[in-house]
């Protein structure tokens, strides 16, 4: 888990808490060093981090934990004024926890690390920052309480204070409850201490997948916040209701995703798709709002080029594109140079790394199998594994059983006589590690390595062990071919992709998360179609068939399409287009300058207004709030329209409404009447495009005419109606407060 913050002005800063992101949220740490903002960064001290990932010689998966001497690592203890170690005292279920901060410095970015691991602490409390992902339910809200609350304390105590705070999926969510004391403390209430914690905060949803998205049930939540509440000033309804989420079987779950999303101003999901999705996923937050208005955006992920792209490459490109092309990534003019590059050359570093990835595997294989006790003449025959002139493909990531890591082999026979063609083989090598508790997962790698092992398949398909940072740089530059085959629309983003991309490695994938806006027909393949199935059985089959057609049919013909130079020419163009589109958009500059633009700097200027003249916005917001709970209800609108609406209307024409709306007590300023034009399909709303109703006159107390116009731009199936939505100046978006939102009766 990690959390980053930049410093605005003097020990000011905007942070990002993360949880369980970890190599993306290294890609967003050093890319805010390379431009130069100042985060920092927060996170957790694992003495085991993640499992190390054996496979027997049945295939199964065995998770092996390590003890790991930080002797060996750039981190120190954090220092306070008076040098002297810093720790954190705070409360987990009645008893004291110590956690002892470290520091590493990441480029310009520091980051901070929480350990328990301390003689002061009882041996349970010491476990707490000893793995990622460890444990149960019971270990998951004591780490996520850690990592939300005494993430701040030390921010406080290390002199930080952040001006806008962003939350990476719900995992340090409980931040905002710290942050929601602390401004109880300095005398605000409760519903003016939100107020002042959503103005500048942000939050990002990374998945639709129900696993990754914590809930807990209240029991648990009151266990271990038991007149927490009053600290926040708040009764123990609104202090649930803050996370509360009703399933459909009638249960109530703590939600830390609605805990994110109702004390965020601003949230996002991580691709266009993903943001669609997370709207119609959490609608039930906004109550009575239609999907495609629910105040859910979209920032897609990047990766951190330089960490990523072969140095080969970037040895390459120093010579081809700009000198300073590092400090333009986001640039698509600097990348059109690839184009310049011989196609002989660009092989020949794609054969070399090619080659690096052979022999990085076979040293791992050997390793593996000695272990199982192989003879040595069985150890000599892994250099036979892998060849340099085969179409190679790779798959490496997650086992989470919606990627569908076994999709391939759904029709064995077609797949082998593939593999097995004696003038164009195809080889495949797949890495990953499935959660250890994860047993469905896990039986994903134990069929592949079945299949691995079989006589038609020897040398074909291979599975190496323990997939991690290294091993990834070794398979996204080596492979020819990127395969992904999640099943559509669980991929929020993903990222493998995009570095497999950058380094010529040209993605054959779903079009889901980031490669919907990443493909573009000439810079790699899409598998199945732009669309979603509610038949699961028939979407695996449609999307496997695509697969095998497209690997015989365009694929494989292409790559050994070669000329008499022994390369093909048309797979290069293929390869420099994958290159160009993914290397200039699909990078952490061009993802945390859009973060920066489009939230940070929105909530950092909200922040401050709140936060000035000892909270008075803040004051004068959430009284203006509490007068619009009274009278809400209250509203009355009745609406005229000058056209028939049930006969079909012409494209263009001008329809003229009026409206007459009763406001007792609140009056025209505090609202915005609009028309609303929604476009359905299939019966489904798709868009919705409103038109402002302009006030007239006041008819008598507190009733008030409004006049507007609109007209449909094209045909279509169309609903209308007319609606009131409260309006304040100092909302971040129209749609911050979209629970208050009347229709006519």
């Amino acid at each position: 888990m990690a959390y980053f913050c930049a410093e605005y002005g003097l020990h000011e800063s905007f942070p990002i808490y993360s949880g369980g992101l970890g190599v993306l949220a290294g890609d967003h740490v050093k890319t805010a060093s390379d431009l130069g903002l100042p985060f920092v960064a927060v996170g957790f001290l694992y003495k085991e981090g993640y499992f190390i990932q054996k496979l027997d010689s049945n295939g199964n998966q065995e998770s092996h934990y390590i003890n790991y001497d930080f002797s060996d690592f750039p981190v120190e203890p954090a220092k306070d004024e008076n040098n002297e170690d810093i720790y954190i005292e705070m409360n987990i279920l009645r008893r004291k926890v110590y956690v002892k901060l470290w520091k590493i410095d990441v480029g310009r970015v520091p980051l901070y690390l929480l350990d328990t691991d301390i003689d002061q602490n009882d041996p349970e409390d010491r476990l707490l920052t000893h793995r990622l992902y460890g444990g149960d339910h019971e270990m998951r809200i004591k780490q996520e309480i850690l990592l939300g609350i005494a993430g701040v304390k030390a921010l406080r105590r290390v002199g930080v204070n952040p001006s806008v705070w962003h939350m990476n999926e719900g995992h340090a969510a409980f931040l905002n409850l710290e942050r929601i004391r602390e401004f109880a403390e300095k005398g605000l209430n409760f519903k003016q201490s939100v107020e002042a914690v959503r103005s500048n905060s942000i939050f990002t949803t990374h998945t639709p997948v129900p696993a990754g998205n914590d809930a807990f049930p209240v029991h648990m939540i009151e266990r271990y916040f038991n007149y927490y509440w009053e600290n926040l000033g708040a009764s123990r309804d609104e202090f649930f209701n803050l996370g509360l989420e009703i399933r459909e079987d009638g249960s109530h779950m703590f939600s830390m995703t609605i805990l994110a999303l109702k004390l965020a101003g601003r949230s996002n999901g991580v691709s266009e798709l993903h943001g669609k999705v997370s709207r119609n996923l959490w609608k039930h937050a906004w109550e009575g709002l239609e999907a495609v208005e629910v105040p859910i955006t979209h920032v897609t992920n990047g990766v951190h080029s330089e960490t990523w792209i072969s140095n080969d490459l970037q040895k390459l490109f120093d010579k081809y594109l700009s000198t300073d092309w590092r400090n333009k990534l986001d640039d698509p003019d600097i990348w059109s140079k690839v184009d310049d590059i011989p196609d002989e050359e660009i092989w020949t570093i794609h054969k070399k790394l090619k080659s690096d990835l052979i022999k990085f595997l076979h040293d791992r294989i050997k390793l593996q199998r000695a272990r199982h006790g192989e003879t040595v003449e069985q150890l000599n025959e892994i250099e036979k594994i892998g060849d340099n002139n085969i179409l190679t493909i790779g798959f490496a990531r997650r086992f989470a059983t919606y990627k569908r890591a076994t999709l391939i082999f759904k029709d064995l026979e077609r797949l082998e006589k593939i593999l097995n063609d004696e003038e164009k083989p195809v080889q495949l090598i797949f890495a990953g590690k499935a959660h250890p508790a994860d047993k469905p997962g896990q039986e994903l790698i134990k069929r592949i390595y079945e299949i691995s092992r079989m006589p038609k398949f020897k040398n074909k398909i291979i599975i190496l062990e323990n997939y991690d940072m290294n091993m990834a740089r070794y398979l996204v530059s080596g492979v020819d071919m990127w395969l992904n085959n999640p099943r559509r629309p669980h991929e929020a983003s993903g990222t493998s992709g995009e570095k497999a991309g950058m380094n010529g490695a040209i993605n054959f994938s779903v079009l889901d998360g980031w490669w919907v806006e990443g493909f573009d027909g000439n810079n790699g393949w899409a598998i199945g179609d732009n669309r979603d199935y509610e038949d699961l059985e028939l979407q695996d089959k449609i999307d496997s068939v695509s697969i095998y057609n497209q690997l015989e049919n365009e694929i494989i013909p292409k790559y050994y399409n070669t000329s008499d130079k022994g390369y093909s020419h048309d797979w290069i163009e293929v390869m420099k287009n994958s290159i160009k589109t993914v290397s200039s958009f699909f990078n952490t500059h061009r993802m945390l300058k859009e973060y920066t633009q489009k939230l940070y700097m929105p909530a950092i200027v909200q922040g401050k207004n709140f936060y000035s003249n000892d909270f008075e916005i803040v004051k004068d917001f959430t009284y203006w709030k509490e007068i619009l709970e009274r009278n809400w209800n209250s509203i009355k609108i009745k609406a005229v329209v000058d056209t028939d609406l049930s006969e079909e209307i012409a494209v263009g024409k001008e329809i003229n409404v009026n409206a007459e709306i009763y406001l007792p007590g609140i009056g025209p300023d505090s609202i915005t009447p609009e028309i609303i034009i929604a476009r359905l399909e299939d019966e489904k709303v798709v868009s919705i495009k409103s038109f402002d109703l302009k006030l007239k006159k006041e008819i008598q107390k507190d009733l008030y005419k409004f006049e507007g116009t609109f007209e449909i731009e094209e045909r279509g199936n169309y609903g209308y109606n007319v609606r009131v939505i409260a309006n304040h100046p100092f909302m971040p978006h129209r749609n911050y407060l979209m629970n208050f939102v009347k229709y006519p009766e």
